[in-house]
């Protein structure tokens, strides 16, 4: 475990589970899944819609994983052609007030960072 300076753990080895939660869902596709299966149970061709600029390989893996970490279920109906719905778990659903907190952040912060990022650029020349 790395020690910083004054002899306390660093902060990804004093929370175990940081590292990984991080690594779960900071994926820009994974929060925009996230947020749009928020809004309830979606087919894979609306969330494909409503995400945007992603590609078809790209939506399937991020469910796969999305799925695989218990925050997705996926339901397969046995008709022809096959219709699969997809839908935030109740463990996926406690990341909801987190994406909305995030959502929200951004909405009344970003112009701040915008300008922050102009002024650095400014005396950087």
């Amino acid at each position: 475990m790395r020690k910083s300076k004054d002899s306390t753990p660093a902060l990804l080895d004093a929370h175990p589970y940081l590292r990984q939660t991080l690594d779960l869902i900071a994926d820009k596709w994974v929060v925009a899944a996230l947020y749009v299966l928020s809004h309830g149970t979606k087919r894979y061709g609306e969330l494909q819609r409503e995400i945007g600029d992603i590609s078809q390989r790209m939506l399937t893996r991020t469910l796969r994983d999305l799925e695989r970490n218990g925050l997705v279920s996926r339901k397969v109906y046995p008709v022809v052609p096959p219709m699969v719905e997809y839908s935030l778990t109740p463990l996926g659903q406690t990341l909801n007030q987190v994406l909305k907190s995030l959502c929200e952040w951004s909405t009344a912060n970003f112009q701040a960072v915008e300008e922050a990022r102009a002024n650095y650029d400014r005396i950087e020349e």
